[in-house]
């Protein structure tokens, strides 16, 4: 599903709204999520899932063409954990 099918989706639900009101909408969302994860909060969509920053340690890697170790920095990954409903939908 594309941006413009949710902004689609949204204009069906809500009759009276426009396009141009139907992404500012999803502009909102989106902003307010990437800053709720960028600032170490968990989010939860009741019925979809949880995201939830995770921090990774540094590690050492090898480089595939040398063979010679490689330092991975720390870093920071998204993790995202499907609700019991969307699991069970997905799954029959």
């Amino acid at each position: 599903m594309k941006r413009s099918d949710i902004i689609r989706s949204i204009q069906v639900q809500f009759k009276n709204m426009n396009a141009a009101d139907a992404a500012a909408v999803l502009e909102t969302i989106s902003e307010q999520m990437k800053d709720a994860v960028a600032s170490g909060n968990r989010i939860e969509l009741r019925g979809f899932g949880t995201f939830q920053p995770r921090p990774r340690a540094t590690k050492v890697g090898y480089n595939p063409t040398t063979g010679g170790p490689m330092y991975l920095p720390a870093s920071t990954i998204i993790l995202f954990k499907p609700s019991r409903e969307l699991t069970k939908m997905m799954n029959g």
